[in-house]
């Protein structure tokens, strides 16, 4: 039987990793603008969660 992708997780991203000591402050840096912009792409993501769940409530609060 064929896997439906949609009944997949999504896949996990690799942990952050715990020892920062070996990396240089351009691989700091870079870690930091890609961890900011996951963090917005959560933000965006929750907001619209929220947004959906709001309106969820409404309608069946009526």
């Amino acid at each position: 039987m064929p896997m439906d992708d949609d009944a997949l997780p999504p896949p996990r991203e690799p942990p952050i990793v715990a020892d920062i000591s070996r990396l240089s402050v351009d691989e700091i840096e870079q870690r930091i603008v890609g961890l900011k912009a996951e963090i917005a792409r959560l933000e965006t993501a929750l907001k619209a969660k929220l947004a959906s769940r709001a309106a969820a409530d409404a309608a069946f609060k009526l």
